[in-house]
């Protein structure tokens, strides 16, 4: 039921989504470009309408009941920003403690413009040595998806520059707040 709630929302909204589901089990998704709130909410409802079990960081601040016990059903892991490596150490063991885990992570870290990516998302595909999936949505054709998929151990710069083709033709909610995709430090 779920499902079909979440198609009518995007086919009421004139959203469209494109590409295939991934066929791995286990992945790190791009969910790029974040700059706004509404991003996380097109984020679930294409989770749903796909029928893919996706996980999410959330602020932890917003792990507050009822909504916490919601996010949680959601997919949503709850995060504070303040201790980045823990963050990293702790999702490359759910990586190895579970058959399946797509997890999708906004590189930006904020919705906020930022000079450059961080590098969070790279450094969990590394450990895990799961594959990178780039996701998308674009505001200006109103349609969000499912990119290809890189292998995350190829150089960091062929990586980088993979994700910023991709990523060129992508409009964002808030055009202003997306930032260039570079890594502040390449020695990943």
């Amino acid at each position: 039921m779920m499902q079909r709630l979440a198609k009518a929302v995007l086919r009421v909204s004139g959203w469209t989504l494109v590409g295939e589901i991934p066929a791995t089990k286990k992945a790190v998704l791009i969910a790029a470009p974040h700059t706004s709130n509404w991003d996380g909410f097109w984020l679930i409802v294409c989770k749903i309408a796909l029928g893919i079990r996706l996980r999410f960081f959330a602020k932890h601040t917003l792990f507050w009941w009822p909504l916490g016990a919601v996010l949680t059903r959601l997919g949503a892991i709850p995060v504070e920003r303040g201790k980045q490596g823990a963050n990293v150490d702790r999702l490359v063991a759910l990586f190895a403690e579970n058959d399946e885990f797509l997890l999708a992570l906004a590189p930006e870290g904020t919705r906020k413009w930022r000079p450059y990516w961080r590098t969070g998302f790279l450094r969990i595909a590394r450990a895990a040595d799961v594959p990178i999936i780039m996701t998308f949505v674009d505001y200006e054709k109103k349609c969000a998806g499912i990119g290809p998929q890189l292998m995350s151990s190829r150089p960091t710069e062929e990586v980088m520059a993979e994700i910023r083709s991709f990523y060129a033709g992508c409009r964002a909610a808030k055009p202003a707040n997306m930032g260039p995709i570079v890594f502040r430090d390449l020695d990943i």
